[in-house]
């Protein structure tokens, strides 16, 4: 069983909705990056998440989510995302609204993820996002442990991280 089919199967999806999304952003050329666990995915073990976050130019967002429509997809807007759902999968597409993450695009790099190949932000970007979230005092509980998860993860791989981390940042690994 190849990594997209593995990942299709668990996350519910009668359609490849992640290969028709990549698609369509190489199709109308739009740059992107991957950043959230599906990016950490790119560099550590994956870890299955129904939450494929993604970071695209902010001029770029209306000409994508009108063609997404088009596709039958549903577009919703949060304070922090644009929510991309298709009844045909429980994958969530959530496009970045916050703009710090803009800079992620720029050194995003081609990477194999779970059978995709797609541009993923380089790993120092994505503690650093995964910091930012975790220290949202918005943010809630649960995902704050997965954003911890998620940094615990890049620090055991990359030790050298820790240089990424804020001073008053506590991480008992």
């Amino acid at each position: 069983m190849s990594g997209y089919d593995f990942y299709n199967k668990v996350t519910n999806s009668k359609m490849d909705i992640i290969k028709e999304f990549l698609e369509l952003l190489e199709e109308k050329n739009i740059l992107y990056c991957v950043i959230g666990g599906i990016g950490i995915n790119a560099y550590c073990e994956p870890i299955v998440t129904l939450d494929f976050d993604c970071v695209i130019f902010k001029q770029d967002v209306k000409k994508l989510t009108e063609r997404l429509k088009e596709r039958g997809f549903k577009v919703k807007t949060h304070p922090y995302t644009w929510e991309v759902k298709h009844r045909a999968s429980d994958i969530r597409i959530q496009i970045q609204r916050d703009e710090r993450y803009q800079q992620f695009i720029k050194n995003a790099q081609l990477k194999q993820v779970l059978g995709y190949k797609m541009r993923v932000a380089k790993k120092e970007d994505l503690l650093i996002g995964k910091i930012w979230a975790y220290k949202d005092p918005t943010r809630d509980a649960l995902k704050k442990d997965k954003d911890m998860l998620d940094i615990k993860r890049l620090i055991r791989r990359y030790p050298k991280l820790k240089e990424y981390l804020p001073t008053d940042f506590k991480l008992n690994l």
